[in-house]
């Protein structure tokens, strides 16, 4: 075979992984994006129709939670910065009480070219969540766009690894966003944000 041919026959097989490359990340997107919706979805229901629900009697006339459109962006792989010596952090609740947590560790990542760094908590107080991270976050979207005194974001515990994800478009609101009967804690100092994290929960009113 010629070498001008060699090259056409390159040259196609490129562009055909290129396509077959691109056209799967996009599938992938898309694919993640649904899952988000029908989470999404699924929490509507149950704010409508659980007696669990925060909204109480009021969910009758419960419609719908209030979302950024799912971004792919905002899903973070950040680095881990363990803490040796971790201290009890209390956190002050939206009803004048106390909230105590454990350092677990720092989580650093860039997002619009900002650098930040937030504490990830372990929850400390008796039940089933024991034990499980928390963080809770506000940002420079906070008190406009989504809830003033900031979101929270479910982490799951990865011992020993370097990186943890973090997908703030699964950024949630405290049931006290809907209502004062719940007492909800405030994020710590750290974990005030300047850059502006537009995906996950908005406001609701």
């Amino acid at each position: 075979m010629k070498i001008s041919n060699v090259l056409i026959v390159l040259a196609v097989v490129a562009v055909v992984v290129i396509g077959f490359y691109s056209l799967s990340s996009g599938s992938s997107d898309e694919e993640y994006k649904s899952a988000i919706v029908k989470e999404r979805q699924d929490k509507d229901s149950f704010m409508k129709n659980s007696d669990e629900s925060p909204f109480g009697e009021e969910r009758n006339s419960f419609t719908a939670l209030k979302y950024f459109e799912p971004d792919p962006n905002y899903r973070i792989t950040a680095s881990l910065e363990q803490i040796d010596n971790k201290k009890v952090v209390v956190l002050p609740t939206s009803t004048g009480e106390e909230s105590r947590y454990l350092e677990y560790a720092l989580a650093e990542f860039e997002l619009d070219g900002i650098k930040n760094k937030i504490l990830l908590l372990e929850v400390m107080a008796m039940g089933p969540t024991r034990g499980t991270l928390f963080l809770a976050f506000a940002d420079a979207t906070s008190a406009g766009e989504t809830y003033g005194a900031g979101r929270y974001l479910e982490l799951k515990k990865s011992p020993g690894a370097g990186t943890m994800v973090l997908d703030f478009n699964k950024a949630y609101n405290p049931y006290c966003a809907y209502t004062e009967k719940y007492s909800c804690p405030f994020p710590p100092k750290e974990n005030i944000l300047k850059v502006a994290i537009r995906a996950g929960e908005k406001s609701y009113h």
